[in-house]
C-alpha cells in the first residue's frame, strides 16, 4: 500500500473562514492564488508520507492527548520574508501549547518542530510587481479584534495533491476536554 501524505491540523469555523475571505479580497494585486475557503486550516504538524503501520501508531498516540479546550484569535496578517514573498498568512494565537504536546506524543517517530508559528496560509504568491508597495498595502489591512473561536478538537488529515489544488480528508478527529 502506498504511503499517505498526512498532517495534523485545527479546522476553522465557518464564520472565521468568511472573515478570512474578506481579508483575502483586501490583499493587494499579486500573481498566485488564494487558499480555498474549505482548505483553510492551521497545520500543527506536517507528517509527510506515512506508512499504514505508522499511521496506526500515530492515531493511538494522538488519542491519548487530553487537554482542555482553549480560545484562539486571528491576530496578525503577514508574509514570512519581505525579500521572498511566497506565503501570505494570518496568525492564530495560543496554539503552541497543543503543538508542543503533539510533538511530545509523536517523539521517536518524528522530529520536533524547531520553529512553530501558528498560522493559516491564506494565499500563495508566485510574484508581485513591487514588493515594497505590496508589503505596505498588507500592513494597512486591519484584522478585526473579535476574530476569536474556541478550539474544541484537532484532526489527523490526509492530503492528496491534485492539479487543481490539494484535497484534504479527515482520517480521525480528536476532541479536547
Amino acid at each position: 500500500m502506498k504511503p499517505i501524505r498526512a498532517f495534523i491540523s485545527i479546522d476553522l469555523p465557518e464564520n472565521i473562514r468568511k472573515e478570512i475571505e474578506k481579508i483575502q479580497k483586501k490583499l493587494p494585486a499579486f500573481e498566485g492564488k488564494f487558499t480555498e475557503l474549505e482548505n483553510l486550516h492551521l497545520t500543527l504538524k506536517f507528517l509527510g508520507d506515512v506508512d499504514e503501520k505508522i499511521l496506526i501508531e500515530i492515531k493511538r498516540r494522538l488519542r491519548e492527548i487530553k487537554i482542555k479546550k482553549f480560545e484562539t484569535r486571528v491576530s496578525e496578517l503577514g508574509s514570512f520574508s519581505p525579500n521572498y514573498i511566497k506565503i501570505i498568512w494570518v496568525k492564530l494565537d495560543n496554539c503552541g501549547h497543543l503543538q508542543r504536546i503533539i510533538d511530545e506524543k509523536l517523539s521517536g517517530i518524528f522530529e520536533k518542530e524547531e520553529r512553530f508559528m501558528g498560522h493559516v496560509t491564506i494565499a500563495r504568491v508566485k510574484s508581485v510587481k513591487n514588493k515594497n508597495y505590496f508589503l505596505g498595502e498588507l500592513k494597512k489591512i486591519k484584522i478585526l479584534d473579535g476574530l476569536r473561536f474556541q478550539v474544541k478538537s484537532f484532526e489527523l488529515r490526509k492530503s492528496e495533491l491534485m492539479p487543481e489544488g490539494p484535497v484534504y480528508e479527515t482520517l480521525e478527529e480528536y476532541h479536547l476536554v
